[in-house]
């Protein structure tokens, strides 16, 4: 089975972003955001690449995939 997880709700508070400012950057809206940081939903590769774009972070320092 696979599980999901992001550092976005850290990277944001890094980066001073607020769960909007972050969706208007990467163009989704707010839910989308709210839905990744609890890691309830799973992104195309292009939302995690301009999201990885944002934080100048490669994609798995972003978004991780663990398998058991």
């Amino acid at each position: 089975m696979e599980t999901f997880s992001t550092n976005l709700r850290v990277l944001r508070a890094q980066h001073d972003l607020t769960q909007e400012q972050l969706a208007e950057r990467v163009g989704v809206s707010r839910k989308t955001i709210v839905y990744l940081e609890k890691g309830e939903y799973v992104p195309s590769l292009t939302l995690a690449w301009n999201i990885a774009q944002v934080f100048s972070l490669p994609i798995e320092s972003v978004f991780t995939i663990h398998t058991s």
